[in-house]
């Protein structure tokens, strides 16, 4: 996958995840940011009867941001928005963001002051959006204080956070983010978005800036008219009946999918996370980014190679040259707790980023060895399909899922291009898969 979020294939861990050191914030304690909230005015809009784009060449001198209140080490937008959190929102201008909170269409943009100003384009209650908007940047949390007691625990964390400061975790709407997680399976960024822009173009209309139309998300009784074959035609492949198996799995839960979802907030996270295993399509790494990104999970470790192979470097050596096993994944998920406590998520999100390659640019040379990197890695890989090639009856150690995603990685030049050779990898993984059962 050449997602900044790729999912491996593999059975659910059978063993349960460790506990964080202490206990996430309460939802008494999260409700806390709305005394950051300055008085605004209670006179309500209503400019969805009739909604009209900015003008294209107005730029910024149409908009009169207004001030969040908080500076760049508590929110830079390039690290929080085009990180595969979300894929639901568009860069728009210069340091400008733009997307959906709810029924609330928004941009936000970084200001010369390194403060970040926001603007309600569509809304019928300016106070709510507000309101909705601190909830979705999780406003209730200081990530100064956070970071404060990450860099005195680890001293590389300490240095990336000079270059990476306000990369902040989401809190999203449930049910929009299991279904952008569904799409993000075995995918690339260009074609989860296009799948996450048909999905979301079944819900209202609430304008377009930019150039780019946004929709609030469909509601899961709207969801539940689309059918498999038309998201095929889409382009969704295998991941068409997930969806639909999972929006009928939400609408048969007692009191509704989207009140059964909420529920998983309040959980523990193993259990929030076989909760969510239960659904078509869910397995554990999507689980955890499900968990992270919208069920205030904050110590869950989405765990992929990416992450794998920065808990080998940094945190667990001595795993170096294992295979990525869901016991490892485990091992992998109870090192980053660990060492960073109940907001383990948020610190593995930084590192995460900082291996991004278009991050890697803010930070200096002497943080990589990339000429060593890029180059042993892919001689590594083609000597390792060179002996599959050269000895198809050896012993050599490689499991199902892994020889799978070998494959991936050898073919996501071309995948990338061609939906139908990615589809075809992972009908092959399923046939693998039943062979290696019997």
């Amino acid at each position: 996958m050449q997602s900044p979020r790729s999912i491996l294939s593999m059975k659910r861990p059978k063993t349960p995840l460790s506990p964080p050191p202490s206990t996430p914030p309460t939802p008494q304690q999260r409700q806390s940011f709305t005394r950051l909230l300055k008085p605004i005015s209670k006179k309500r809009r209503n400019i969805l009867q009739n909604p009209q784009p900015l003008p294209a060449a107005a730029g910024d001198a149409a908009i009169k941001w207004k001030p969040l209140n908080i500076n760049k080490s508590e929110l830079y937008l390039p690290l929080t928005f085009p990180t595969g959190q979300t894929f639901r929102w568009r860069q728009t201008g210069a340091s400008q963001y733009t997307g959906p909170v709810g029924p609330h269409l928004v941009s936000l943009k970084q200001l010369e002051d390194n403060g970040v100003g926001y603007y309600c384009h569509f809304t019928d209650s300016e106070d709510m959006a507000r309101i909705d908007l601190f909830d979705f940047l999780n406003m209730g949390i200081s990530l100064n204080e956070m970071w404060s007691e990450f860099k005195a625990s680890d001293e590389r964390f300490a240095e990336l956070a000079l270059y990476l400061e306000g990369a902040r975790v989401l809190r999203q709407d449930p049910l929009e983010c299991l279904i952008q997680f569904i799409c993000s399976s075995n995918n690339n960024i260009q074609r989860i978005t296009k799948m996450v822009d048909f999905i979301s173009s079944k819900g209202e209309f609430l304008g377009n800036v930019g150039g780019y139309d946004f929709f609030e998300f469909p509601t899961l009784e709207r969801l539940a008219l689309v059918s498999e074959a038309e998201l095929r035609e889409a382009g969704f492949g295998y991941r068409a009946k997930y969806i639909v198996g999972t929006v009928a799995a939400l609408q048969s839960k007692p009191g509704g999918g989207v009140e059964w979802l909420a529920t998983l907030r309040k959980l523990d996270l193993q259990e929030a996370i076989d909760g969510l295993c239960s659904l078509p399509g869910v397995g554990p790494k999507v689980a955890a980014c499900i968990a992270l990104f919208s069920l205030d999970q904050h110590h869950a470790i989405p765990v992929d190679t990416h992450v794998w192979q920065i808990a080998t470097r940094y945190l667990i050596p001595e795993l170096a040259g294992t295979r990525l096993t869901p016991k490892i994944c485990n091992r992998v998920a109870d090192a980053f707790v660990s060492k960073y406590g109940k907001y383990a998520g948020w610190a593995q999100t930084l590192l995460f980023i900082s291996e991004l390659p278009s991050q890697k640019a803010l930070l200096p040379s002497s943080f990589w060895n990339t000429e060593e990197r890029s180059s042993a890695k892919p001689q590594m890989k083609i000597q390792a399909i060179q002996d599959i090639k050269e000895n198809p009856g050896s012993k050599r150690k490689t499991t199902v899922p892994n020889a799978f995603n070998l494959l991936s990685d050898h073919l996501q030049v071309y995948s990338s291009n061609n939906d139908d050779i990615h589809d075809s990898c992972h009908s092959i993984y399923h046939i693998f898969s039943n062979q290696a059962s019997r």
